[in-house]
């Protein structure tokens, strides 16, 4: 396979899943540009910068210009199952088009992860590291499940995720999407679990008051930061009566190979630091600096820096700029 060339199309998580199997970028010819922004500003381009080399221009938000994409000469093109057309267009156009699912396994995202590996495992069979990951996944889980399972109503984190955020919008997790099921696996309440559609929702403040959530989490789909929350910096939203808010309780998600709310190759890691700040009392004894060493260490076989671990559990606010909901 050293020969082959990849290309994430709309599929922007896929990438850092490349890595997995080939220790290596310079087999990934383009990839959009949100996709990108976050390789820039994270981990990723860091540890593997012929990332950072990747082409674009083939792609704006959804739409595939299947011209440029055959300059590249792709081997493989990875692209989201929920693009039936795109699949379609892309196969009409000669190329070997490969779904890769976000929501099939209902955003779950250990399981999302592991079935990931296992395709790619089986499409690079001699680069399987399914087992490794798995057990990392796994034992991440089984051991937050463990921790949090006796809570009782009133102990349970009620966590309010906030997706994306500007001056004219604040979109949250609904029911089903992957806030809901981070709540789930650290053993928190989703605030936002009675808007029952899926994906994310437009929420007004009024509702955050009503909500009132004791824990947020800001995604690396937005620039915001807890600062903005705590100073009120962004439009004319008034976040000062919110109990997180008051408490200090507003957290930025890691941003190691990709953005961290969704599956990745950082999932098991972002698990264990969720349920850490939810549960600082139960999870006391887990040192998440030693985790991610560890991790990566054994996953991709790098010996991570004080200061690359720093920078996955404070990421740079520019790696949610130029992401839209409807680019993903």
């Amino acid at each position: 396979m050293k020969s082959t060339k990849l290309l994430s199309a709309t599929f922007c998580r896929c990438r850092a899943y490349l890595q997995y199997s080939f220790d290596s970028a310079d087999k990934i010819v383009g990839m959009s540009q949100p996709s990108l922004t976050a390789a820039e500003n994270g981990l990723l381009g860091e540890l593997y910068p012929d990332i950072l080399n990747v082409e674009t221009g083939f792609i704006d938000g959804t739409t595939v210009n299947t011209e440029e994409l055959m300059k590249l000469e792709p081997d493989v093109v990875f692209y989201s199952a929920s693009s039936a057309e795109l699949g379609e267009q892309l196969r009409d156009a000669g190329f070997a088009a490969i779904a890769i699912s976000v929501n099939k396994w209902d955003y779950n995202c250990i399981e999302t992860l592991n079935h990931w590996i296992e395709l790619l495992s089986e499409i690079f069979p001699d680069n399987d590291k399914t087992e490794v990951v798995q057990e990392h996944a796994n034992a991440s889980y089984d051991l937050v499940q463990e921790r949090v399972k006796d809570l009782g109503d009133s102990e349970r984190a009620r966590a309010f995720f906030l997706f994306q955020y500007d001056d004219t919008t604040l979109l949250t997790s609904r029911a089903t999407f992957f806030g809901q099921w981070w709540c789930d696996a650290i053993g928190a309440v989703n605030v936002a679990n009675e808007l029952t559609t899926d994906n994310s929702v437009a929420v007004s403040m009024e509702q955050v008051y009503e909500w009132n959530p004791d824990l947020i989490f800001i995604t690396n789909f937005t620039t915001a930061t807890p600062d903005d929350l705590y100073n009120n910096t962004v439009g004319s939203y008034d976040w000062s009566p919110v109990t997180a808010v008051q408490n200090k309780n507003v957290y930025k998600m890691p941003l190691g190979m990709y953005r961290s709310y969704t599956p990745g190759a950082d999932t098991p890691v972002t698990l264990l630091w969720m349920a850490k700040t939810a549960y600082p009392d139960l999870f006391e004894d887990i040192d998440i600096t030693e985790e991610a060493k560890s991790y990566y260490q054994e996953v991709f076989g790098i010996e991570l820096t004080d200061e690359q671990v720093e920078n996955i559990f404070n990421p740079s606010v520019n790696a949610g700029s130029g992401f839209s909901y409807q680019q993903n």
